[in-house]
């Protein structure tokens, strides 16, 4: 008899991910590969376009108004005994699931650093830590801020990398990828320009208003380039607010050389990533690990990003992407951009690392098989014995 699995989103967005979220992303992904070994049901809040309840491909979706997401979902744990009780990025909700269902086994699973200072308590933390059998980090760097506070933690942490799905990402010079390729340039109207793209949430700690600044070094030698920004101040909210206006502001001073596109669905981001030519992901903040380098790398576009987080776990400097130290600095995004859009030939040799490495380590599958391995180790081995897989290396090819 299969084991009972209950995955726990938060209360910012419903899975399956109408509305994009980095976590939401990441179940969607792993959810068929583990239908099949777990009687598997996910909880998130409810959402005008879906139904509360539901059950899609053998796993079962259960939904509850935000404003009383965590007592609901504690209420279902009672009612339901899970075995297995996988909690994203909320330890305090954590604590009330566990209390409500106390023979199930709680994972904590962090994309966040949610143990932080200004996040919870050293006890509550600590209670946490206690009550969980284990703890996933999306990325090392998450992993290394849990034991630096938490130090007893270290023997329960296990990292799981996100990926992507290639069907949404097929190989850059298929007949395939360039067919979506025109039709997208064509969407917006770039049918003949250089493109070099953000994707993400509008927020200052993203880094656009920096991107931006770079771009306007960069306009007068290469009149055909063009920066086209993709997102909402909140995953699929395209509305404005001081920072998105600060961000037209700057745009205006451009015209047509700054797009803004907008939120775009999950399912269609392979699609924008194969309409660009270079990728930038310019994070200010330390950031967990965000799921773009995967996507840029899968569509076989070049990769700028900063090092700040875990990014630099993913994106090796002139191996697979060009990694910025100076991550405030307008010239340094304008440098490494001039750096791809003059060395075509090394640009190739680091797309196809990038490709090589996602098609090798990085598609959902793996995230899946990294998954189902760390919940195995817990359930089986006890926490105390997980290997932390801190020193786990991905391949990189060489043309």
């Amino acid at each position: 008899m299969r084991l009972r699995m209950v995955l726990i989103c938060t209360e910012s967005l419903p899975a399956p991910a109408v509305k994009g979220g980095a976590i939401q992303m990441f179940i969607d992904g792993i959810t068929p590969f583990l239908a099949e070994p777990y009687d598997l049901t996910i909880c998130s809040i409810s959402d005008p376009s879906l139904p509360d309840s539901e059950t899609c491909d053998q796993v079962r979706y259960v939904r509850f108004p935000q404003e009383e997401y965590a007592g609901s979902v504690a209420a279902h744990l009672k009612e339901e005994a899970y075995d297995l009780v996988h909690v994203f990025n909320r330890p305090l909700d954590l604590l009330i699931y566990a209390a409500a269902a106390p023979e199930s086994q709680f994972v904590l699973g962090l994309h966040n650093d949610m143990l932080a200072p200004e996040k919870i308590s050293q006890d509550e933390g600590e209670r946490v830590i206690n009550t969980v059998v284990g703890i996933i980090t999306i990325s090392d760097f998450i992993r290394k801020k849990v034991v630096g506070r938490f130090p007893e933690a270290e023997g329960k942490c296990r990292v799981v990398y996100s990926g992507v799905d290639l069907r949404h990402f097929p190989a850059r010079q298929s007949d395939e990828a360039q067919l979506i390729r025109e039709e997208w340039r064509r969407r917006f109207g770039v049918s003949n320009r250089t493109v070099v793209l953000f994707a993400g949430r509008l927020s200052p700690n993203k880094g656009v208003h920096v991107l931006i600044d770079s771009m306007k070094l960069l306009f007068r030698k290469h009149p055909g380039l063009v920066l086209m920004i993709a997102g909402g101040k909140w995953f699929s909210d395209d509305g404005m607010n001081r920072y998105t206006r600060k961000l037209r502001s700057q745009a205006d001073k451009l015209k047509d050389r700054v797009l803004f596109t907008g939120f775009i669905p999950a399912d269609q981001i392979g699609n924008l990533f194969l309409a660009a030519d270079i990728f930038v992901c310019p994070s200010l903040w330390e950031e967990p690990l965000a799921r773009v380098h995967y996507e840029a790398m899968a569509a076989g576009v070049p990769v700028i990003t900063t090092d700040r987080g875990g990014n630099g776990e993913v994106i090796i400097h002139k191996q697979n992407g060009w990694v910025i130290t100076d991550c405030e600095s307008p010239i340094a995004y304008s440098q490494a951009i001039e750096f791809f859009l003059r060395n075509q030939e090394l640009a190739t040799y680091m797309t196809a690392n990038g490709r090589h490495l996602v098609e090798t380590a990085f598609q959902f599958q793996h995230a899946a098989r990294r998954f189902l391995t760390a919940w195995e180790a817990f359930i089986d081995r006890g926490a105390d014995q997980v290997n932390t897989n801190d020193d786990e290396t991905f391949p990189l090819h060489s043309p």
